[in-house]
Parts: structure tokens; sequence; C-alpha cells
């Protein structure tokens, strides 16, 4: 389950329903009810908090934002997305770990889930961390 408070819109998270998990990306909140409009793969529907379940944060999930993955002589990685970093000291260890933009540095001293992270992302620079890369306009070229 995950708090009402900490959800914002453009998260992401995993809504039950019918016994079954499906990603989807908050698109709604209902502060006086009490729910979240979820969009999944199939459509988009109205969720209690507690249908809702955190994706944890690992190299896969920050795979699907694009970030780019570099290894260090020292053992440590660091994932960028543009002046954004995340620095593991150890490999797949994110029990520990540091994310700055510029002069905003953060230590997490314990794993966070997805949503926190697009939260922390939010916070920092002031723009959404989306999975779905941004479309660049190009004169001549169609939309599909």
């Amino acid at each position: 389950m995950i708090k009402f408070q900490e959800l914002k819109v453009g998260d992401n998270v995993l809504a039950e329903y019918d016994g079954q998990r499906s990603e989807g990306e908050v698109i709604g909140l209902d502060g006086e009810d009490r729910l979240v409009n979820i969009q999944t793969s199939v459509q988009d529907f109205w969720f209690s908090p507690d249908q809702l379940y955190p994706i944890p944060l690992d190299e896969q999930q920050l795979e699907k934002f694009y970030f780019e993955r570099q290894e260090l002589p020292d053992g440590s990685v660091k994932f960028l997305k543009g002046p954004f970093r995340i620095l593991l000291s150890r490999k797949g260890d994110f029990s520990h770990f540091e994310m700055w933009y510029r002069e905003d540095r953060r230590h997490i001293t314990q794993p966070i889930n997805v949503h926190n992270l697009q939260n922390h992302y939010r916070q920092m620079t002031k723009v959404e961390l989306v999975r779905e890369p941004m479309r660049v306009y190009e004169p001549g070229v169609q939309a599909h």
C-alpha cells in the first residue's frame, strides 16, 4: 500500500485489480474521496490507496527512464540523465546511495521506490521524470 499523500500526478506504481497487478501512471488525484486515477496499458481507472503498491527502484527501472549507466574503476556505478546523477557505491546496491542535481545533493540511506525517485527528481530539477522520451518536433515529419 502507498500513502495517498506520497503520490503525485506522473508517478509510476502498481495497481491491483481482481488479484492482478499492473504497472500504471498516476493521472489524477481526488483528495476529497482519497482516490487515485491510474492509467495502465489497458485503460484508466480510479483506485483507493490500499490497491496501489510501490515499484522497487533498481537498475532495470532506471533503464526505463533512459538513465545512462557508467561503471567506475572503484566498483561503483553512476547513472546519468542530463545533469542529474545517481551514484551507487556498489553495483546493484540501492540500500545506500547518493543523488544530486547541481548543488542539491541527497544521501539516501534505505531502499526507495520508483515513485519516491520521481518525487525527488521533480523537487530537485522542477521537471517530471517520465518513461517516454520527449518527442522532438522535426519540420516536414508527420507524427503517426
